[in-house]
């Protein structure tokens, strides 16, 4: 079944802003700057309130027009498939139910991609009810796309007819930092960096913590944060209270060759986070040869193994972070050894060449 006007399958996805900074519209860029937008008539339609600028009144019109439009949009383009990006958070869950019913109920051929959040089990348990219509939903899809094994088993487990596919997150390779191959010079600083929104639950005050254990043990050590987010000013709080203000640079929202700039600058990216999907800064740090500290969740042990790739680290536990910040300073040969490690995963198993592979196979598989 194609669209009649060029000969192509058409698909509608559903996400927020391609301008707006987040996991999730990243994704969504890529696919329509991939070979996929070659192969399918790719469409957007823009949910929730990342990257609008709004009143509270703005946000309640919007509340109740946005599946207006939507259903007229379909009606419009008629697309064979739609694509919905969502998450197992309240908000955007119940958000996104109904642009899925609406799709059920015109008869769409509908991909229910899940980017983090609860696993199944977790998410509504308070209520049988409810549990069941989340069981509904993923029945009901046509396909459940999940980027990690940890889900990929938990959602088997959940409901054991859906059809469920594994597609990781991917990154734009790049051009190769090629001179980290060898050892960083022991004669300047270690260079940290996190990038990310800054937010309590990715972990960023235990970084400060970890960070001023490390520099009185070592001394000459530098850290760049770069991101924004409720946090942030908790967040510079803490550096001037610890006075380290002279050795934490706060970069604010980076993008193209600025952010290029800094993976490349740093050695070593620190992500103590809680809880998280497959971080695009995970796959963005690996591929510039900067080896992750992170944290052992979601689909972050899909990707590196430990002492391989980089190292897990504890969660809430600074001094953990602070020993192997400590180590790897005296180490700066494991850190090419890592770097060349990670560049060589992304390359062989990240790239957007096989993520658009992956969802052109599952596009048209939903229509035979």
């Amino acid at each position: 079944m194609q669209n009649s006007k060029n000969g192509k399958i058409t698909v509608m996805l559903l996400g927020p802003s391609l301008a707006a900074v987040s996991g999730v519209s990243t994704h969504l860029n890529q696919v329509f700057s991939s070979v996929l937008s070659e192969q399918f008539t790719l469409l957007h339609f823009q949910v929730g309130s990342e990257g609008r600028s709004e009143s509270a009144i703005g946000k309640l019109g919007r509340f109740v027009w946005s599946p207006v439009q939507f259903f007229l949009r379909l009606v419009k383009y008629k697309p064979q498939i739609v694509h919905i990006n969502t998450s197992m958070h309240f908000k955007s869950f119940w958000r996104d139910m109904v642009y899925f019913f609406i799709a059920y109920a015109m008869r769409t051929k509908i991909v229910y991609q899940v980017h983090g959040g609860q696993l199944p089990h977790d998410f509504l348990k308070h209520s049988r009810l409810l549990s069941r219509l989340l069981e509904k939903v993923l029945l009901c899809a046509d396909v459940v796309i999940l980027l990690a094994q940890e889900e990929l088993h938990s959602y088997k487990e959940f409901a054991p007819t859906a059809r469920l596919e594994l597609i990781a997150n991917a990154v734009e390779i790049g051009v190769d930092a090629s001179w980290k191959k060898t050892a960083p010079l022991q004669s300047r600083p270690l260079r940290l960096i996190y990038m990310g929104r800054l937010d309590e639950c990715k972990g960023i005050f235990e970084l400060i913590e970890g960070f001023e254990i490390a520099r009185r043990e070592i001394g000459d050590v530098m850290l760049t944060i770069a991101g924004s987010g409720p946090d942030e000013n908790r967040l510079r709080a803490l550096v001037g209270q610890l006075g380290l203000t002279a050795i934490v640079n706060f970069l604010g929202v980076v993008t193209g060759e600025k952010k290029k700039r800094a993976w490349e600058e740093a050695d070593l990216f620190v992500f103590p986070t809680y809880a998280e999907g497959l971080p695009y800064a995970l796959l963005e740090s690996m591929a510039a040869r900067t080896p992750p500290l992170v944290s052992a969740v979601g689909a972050i042990t899909d990707v590196i193994e430990d002492g391989e790739h980089g190292f897990f680290i504890a969660l809430k536990n600074p001094r953990a972070l602070a020993e192997k910040i400590v180590r790897l300073d005296g180490e700066r040969h494991l850190i090419c050894r890592m770097g060349e490690a990670c560049r060589q995963r992304v390359v062989s198993q990240y790239s957007i060449e096989r993520m658009g592979q992956d969802f052109s196979r599952v596009y048209r598989s939903v229509l035979n």
